[in-house]
């Protein structure tokens, strides 16, 4: 094979797996030319071609300088380094080594390392001093490490590496955007080395059908019908245990099953990987066996159909791991697997017809993840102007530069020395912040929030997390590979940390890396929190700090509106009011209160949204209490007099003719009332002040001079009666109304009228009953007032009632007595 510097007659174990052909030997030789000529390439390759232990080493000729392979995963990482040590037939340490958080083996030739290792070799050297090229394997994962870095690569190629190489792998990546964005050609490796046979449920899986229990009869049928070790895919650690827990005493003799995830120890996972002596092997395996990973004696792949991811709330500022299907792609690569070594079969957990429904690709994690990290190493590099192939959301990156701000490790928009020290730490800029200004006594701590829960089954309090870890007694059970894993974490960390001016308690450190998430209980029976940040969070009833008066919350289950807390420490004001003392700000501060029905006006002393003290404002302003009315008012609804209601509908019926007229309906009201209302609220604060409130004044005010005259004129409010009396106008129905006392009209011979328009007249008795309404005076008079006369005579004779209503004297007096 053109290019190899390999001596396999002197490769113990690797002359027959290198001789052994592979789909990516015959596209080789056109790689290296596209390399040749473009500087970088796309290499599209199905599962099991060869190209992550084929690949680097067929470039050891033509590259000079180190070859630096980015690998998604640890222990996908530590297996390609082996494998192609093996290939030179050396061991580990030669030629080959790796580079991953807290362990690494130096290599002279090739480097694999895990994603997140690029960025710090191009934050330290931003040549990349000593490296010829860069090699982006799995690159479809679309880790935020993997889109960073090959962002920060392309910048570096085009200002300052012309000469450096770039070859981006993967499997099921849609190749044209990627080769569109590095300008480079794409190379093409036909499928996996041997054929692989789908298998689907006859029918979709039941909504009631318990995802655990259908994978263990689904692997059964899977031993049952063919042969070879068997993959299961399934979302986490949970489902390993319970479909393992499910499998037992139901697998034939001779089937070992072995969980393979990413918390496991290294051991553990050689374990998972390598062949069995005798019998059958069942791995059960999250999204780590997905890629650049041959398990040794699989055929046969078992899809739970299931995938989990990381989804984070900009609003919330958490993140929390949701489980979905899987897309296509993913569902290819896993049944990949199959023929990684022989014709396989991949069980699918779900009906051919579903396959239509699943999205094409899985959703980038930059699109998704929390972006403090990227936000602070686009700080730290000096430019956000990176060629991104999904450039990151806007509102998730203002989030992460809040909360950086927050943490002190950006000012004005620029990293701060700060910032600078974050950046160097392995850990999320919250724990670095800690760990920065905790020391030592942080590393504990720090290393429990990077991973999973210790405990099993514990309260919330991290108190005893810490206990547990320091090697005291706790009443519950402790995570086998978790707690030693943590604790050698803690040790490393411990001796990256700086030495601090003083020692911080537990919860003071963790305040330091959560200062949105200083939480204060509310009133009431239920234990629940808001934090500093804003957002609400819920404690079980039952839990030890239920009475807690605050609370640092360092684990949500991530939901927007009421989170449930998963891990936090007890902390006590004073100890707040010491650490975050330039946050806490005094407020005065006039709201409506629902509760109350009426203005409040205190003085306070707030972190964020925690008030920490909350005294009477005794010295209020008007306009910001009638500012809080305002907010009452939109609470509570308008309401108007029946003077008021009048105008408005008379500046309605004007505004038909006059459009320089206001909008007086409610929404437009609304939408106003610090314009037209606030002015004239003086001394109304409750809503009993509204409920008595009279806001013809304010109506009215809306209308300058002129408009005012002109709706007199063209719209009078009243009608003055022969008695000199003004009767308000309704203008609500089909005609303009009054209404008044028959007596009130005699002497009247022409019809009322007003601005040009027949008024409709009620009439009412001495009573003040309606007796009739006319819209002809005269004519009433001549024909139905007999007939009232004749009635209303009997039922109110000491009014007077003359036969010719026309030549009497209008009045509201009765007769006087003889």
């Amino acid at each position: 094979m053109k290019g190899w510097a390999v001596d396999l007659d002197h490769c113990t174990g690797c002359k027959e797996a290198m001789l052994q052909p592979l789909p990516i030997d015959d596209v080789l030789d056109d790689l290296r030319a596209c390399l040749a000529d473009a500087g970088a390439v796309v290499l599209q390759a199905p599962p099991g071609a060869g190209k992550t232990t084929r690949v680097p080493l067929a470039l050891l000729d033509d590259i000079t300088g180190k070859i630096v392979m980015l690998e998604p995963r640890r222990l996908a990482a530590r297996a390609a380094a082996e494998r192609l040590a093996e290939g030179l037939g050396e061991p580990v340490g030669q030629s080959v080594g790796y580079r991953m958080r807290g362990d690494s083996v130096a290599g002279r030739r090739i480097e694999v390392v895990t994603e997140g290792i690029l960025t710090r070799m191009l934050q330290s050297d931003p040549e990349l001093s000593g490296v010829g090229c860069v090699i982006f394997d799995e690159f479809h994962e679309r880790s935020l490490n993997a889109d960073l870095g090959l962002a920060l690569v392309l910048e570096v190629r085009a200002a300052l590496r012309e000469d450096l190489a770039l070859i981006v792998m993967s499997a099921t990546l849609d190749a044209g955007p990627v080769a569109e964005l590095i300008g480079a050609p794409v190379v093409t490796s036909r499928g996996r080395s041997f054929p692989v046979e789908d298998r689907w449920l006859d029918r979709p899986l039941r909504k009631e059908a318990r995802l655990e229990a259908a994978a263990a009869d689904l692997v059964l049928q899977a031993v049952d019908e063919a042969e070879g070790g068997v993959l299961v895919f399934l979302p986490g650690e949970g489902e390993i245990r319970r479909v393992e827990g499910a499998l037992a005493g139901r697998l034939p003799q001779g089937c070992v099953v072995r969980p393979l995830y990413g918390a496991m120890g290294f051991a553990e996972q050689r374990a998972a990987i390598a062949p069995v002596k005798t019998g059958r092997k069942v791995v059960l395996a999250t999204s780590i066996a997905e890629t650049s990973l041959t398990i040794e004696d699989i055929r046969v792949v078992v899809d739970a159909g299931r995938a989990r991811r990381a989804r984070f709330d900009p609003g919330s500022g958490m993140s929390r791991l949701v489980t979905e299907r899987v897309t296509r792609a993913e569902a290819t690569q896993r049944a990949g697997r199959a023929g990684r070594v022989a014709p396989g079969v991949a069980y699918k957990l779900w009906a051919r017809a579903e396959d239509g429904a699943l999205l094409a690709y899985p959703p980038a994690e930059i699109e998704t993840a929390d972006l403090t990290g990227l936000a602070l190493e686009l700080a730290n590099w000096g430019s956000d102007a990176l060629p991104f192939l999904t450039p990151p959301p806007a509102a998730a990156l203002a989030e992460a530069r809040a909360l950086l701000a927050d943490l002190g490790a950006l000012e004005g928009g620029r990293i701060t020395d700060h910032g600078r020290a974050l950046a160097r730490l392995p850990l999320h800029p919250r724990l670095g912040h800690m760990v920065t200004l905790g020391g030592a006594a942080a590393a504990p701590l720090a290393a429990l929030l990077s991973d999973r829960d210790i405990l099993m089954g514990a309260p919330v309090d991290l108190g005893l997390r810490l206990r547990a870890l320091a090697g005291e007694r706790v009443a519950f059970g402790t995570h086998k590979t978790a707690l030693p894993r943590v604790r050698q974490e803690a040790k490393r960390l411990a001796k990256l940390a700086p030495r601090p001016s003083h020692t911080l308690p537990p919860e003071a450190l963790a305040a330091l890396a959560y200062p949105d998430r200083i939480a204060k209980r509310r009133k009431g029976d239920t234990p629940r929190y808001v934090m500093s940040g804003g957002k609400g969070a819920v404690l079980a009833g039952d839990d030890p700090l239920a009475a807690s008066p605050y609370l640092v919350i360092t684990d949500t289950d991530g939901h927007a509106r009421d989170a449930k807390i998963r891990a936090a420490l007890p902390i006590d004001e004073a100890l707040i009011r010491d650490i975050a003392a330039d946050r806490i700000t005094p407020v005065n501060a006039c709201h409506w209160s629902k509760r109350d029905h009426k203005v409040l006006a205190r003085t306070q002393e707030r972190l964020g949204a925690v008030v920490l003290s909350d005294l009477p404002w005794k010295s209020a302003p008007p306009d910001a209490m009638a500012a809080a009315m305002v907010d009452g008012i939109r609470q509570i609804g308008l309401r108007f007099s029946p003077a008021a209601e009048r105008f408005r509908t008379r500046v309605a019926l004007m505004r038909g003719q006059n459009a320089d007229l206001p909008d007086m309906s409610d929404d437009a009201l609304l939408k106003t009332l610090e314009d037209w209302l606030q002015p004239h609220l003086a001394g109304v604060h409750t809503a009993a002040d509204w409920k008595a409130f009279d806001a013809l004044p304010a109506l009215r005010a809306m209308l300058d001079w002129a408009q005012m005259q002109r709706l007199d004129s063209e719209v009078p409010s009243h009608f003055t009666t022969p008695l000199g009396h003004d009767k308000p106008i309704d203008y609500s129905g089909e005609a303009p109304e009054i209404t008044l006392r028959l007596q009130e009209m005699f002497g009247t011979t022409t019809h009322p009228t007003v601005a040009g328009r027949p008024l409709r007249v009620t009439f009412l008795s001495p009573g003040h009953k309606p007796i009739q309404t006319t819209m002809d005076v005269p004519g009433f008079w001549a024909s139905s007032y007999a007939d009232v006369r004749k009635d209303m005579r009997g039922r109110y004779p000491k009014h007077p009632w003359p036969e010719d209503p026309t030549q009497a004297d209008p009045t509201l007096r009765a007769k006087p007595r003889k």
